[in-house]
């Protein structure tokens, strides 16, 4: 081994919003880091009309941004806060509302385009001197070098050696793949249809959901007035929203919605993808990690996919700069399990609760209906039950890596 050159301490496949906020996060340290991005950053770079992928953006999540020096930029393109959330069940009276005062904080989150988050996260890369970035480039193998490491080839036939693979190269991840790692789950038998819309009234800074029996429908505010939607429904119903006319369109969102902001003024373009639950059975191999959607995708219907991947990397740059600290090797498996124990609970947990939540809102039998209503009735009256649930879910509260918590 010792006759083997490293030429980086970290290989992050994986330029996405997880892959690059770790980059950031220890991109002001002496390691050596290379990032790898399959797109070119021109194809990146946000357009003028909002993206249609958007993801909701918890306090904990924006005080990462903050802290590897992202968010001033992200803000500078543009950011939606959202200081409520409205809840109810159409195949009954049950409600919730979430009120960011209720709890005596100024709002609940952001609703912010992938795009700007990544290309933000990417324009800091590039001032880090620690890291290079390599883009647009794609892994082709990685092999272990005798426990100790891996080395990589590049779909520009270049190779490298590093005592860390780090795999955020999403739910298909390559890098999983390749270390022979399983991952279990299944379909939803759902498509998430996505789309910007305007409406008759104001989105008024809140993030609005009607549970459907084919799936959840939510509207989320965007920074010009307008909505990010995203509607989970039965594959060959969405694949029918998508041929409609654009007004077609917006009449049947604007039933599906039951009019909560009147009717749908406009529609902008639209796209569907497939949905499902899956976890990595390990998250670690010796000097391999996964982090994200690499090693956990969770339905979309309370937007936590993010937050936990940037809470995966927070946390492994944590481990990682403890354990040099120590002198210990940030490839050893007993450091990286240090990362898996922390993570894989938590992760195992939001899982549950989402496979929960929507199997409960989808099941139209009448008991279940109605144990629905009262469950969302008395969580909504019981403010101590639902302010602690908003805490968790805002990144107020848990075992946060210290990227993520608040500065005394």
């Amino acid at each position: 081994m010792n006759s083997i050159k490293m030429d980086y301490d970290l290989i992050i496949v994986g330029g996405g919003m997880v892959g690059s906020a770790l980059a950031c996060a220890l991109g002001e340290t002496d390691l050596r880091i290379a990032l790898l991005e399959g797109k070119p950053l021109e194809h990146i770079c946000p357009d003028p009309k909002p993206d249609l992928r958007v993801s909701a953006i918890n306090r904990a999540s924006q005080r990462i941004f903050a802290a590897v020096g992202a968010w001033d930029s992200m803000a500078a393109w543009r950011v939606s806060p959202f200081r409520d959330m409205q809840v109810w069940d159409a195949m009954g009276s049950g409600h919730i509302h979430f009120d960011s005062a209720a709890i005596g904080e100024p709002l609940l989150g952001w609703i912010i385009e992938n795009r700007v988050i990544q290309y933000a996260l990417l324009e800091r890369v590039q001032q880090l001197p620690a890291v290079d970035l390599f883009c647009p480039v794609a892994l082709d193998t990685a092999e272990p070098l005798d426990g100790k490491g891996w080395r990589v080839r590049l779909n520009d036939g270049c190779e490298y050696a590093t005592r860390l693979l780090v795999g955020a190269d999403g739910a298909q991840s390559k890098v999983r793949q390749l270390a022979g790692i399983d991952a279990r789950g299944w379909s939803y038998d759902q498509k998430a249809v996505v789309s910007n819309v305007r409406t008759a009234e104001s989105h008024q800074e809140t993030a609005w959901q009607r549970f459907l029996p084919a799936g959840p429908l939510a509207f989320l505010p965007l920074h010009d007035g307008g909505c990010s939607i995203v509607w989970s429904t039965l594959p060959e119903q969405a694949d029918a929203l998508l041929a409609l006319d654009d007004s077609a369109f917006a009449q049947a969102l604007t039933e599906a919605f039951d009019r909560r902001l009147g009717a749908i003024t406009d529609v902008g373009p639209r796209e569907a993808f497939p949905l499902r639950l899956q976890h990595a059975h390990d998250y670690v191999k010796p000097g391999l990690v996964l982090i994200g959607d690499a090693a956990h995708v969770v339905h979309p219907l309370a937007g936590q996919g993010v937050n936990l991947g940037l809470l995966d990397a927070a946390t492994l740059a944590e481990v990682i700069l403890n354990a040099l600290a120590a002198g210990q090797e940030i490839g050893a498996f007993k450091t990286l399990r240090r990362y898996e124990r922390w993570r894989k609970g938590d992760n195992l947990l939001m899982l549950g609760v989402m496979d929960g939540f929507k199997r409960l809102f989808s099941n139209s039998l009448p008991p279940v209906r109605l144990l629905r209503t009262l469950g969302l009735h008395l969580t909504d009256a019981a403010s101590p039950l639902k302010n602690l649930i908003a805490r968790r879910a805002m990144g107020l509260e848990g075992d946060l890596p210290r990227l993520a918590r608040a500065m005394p």
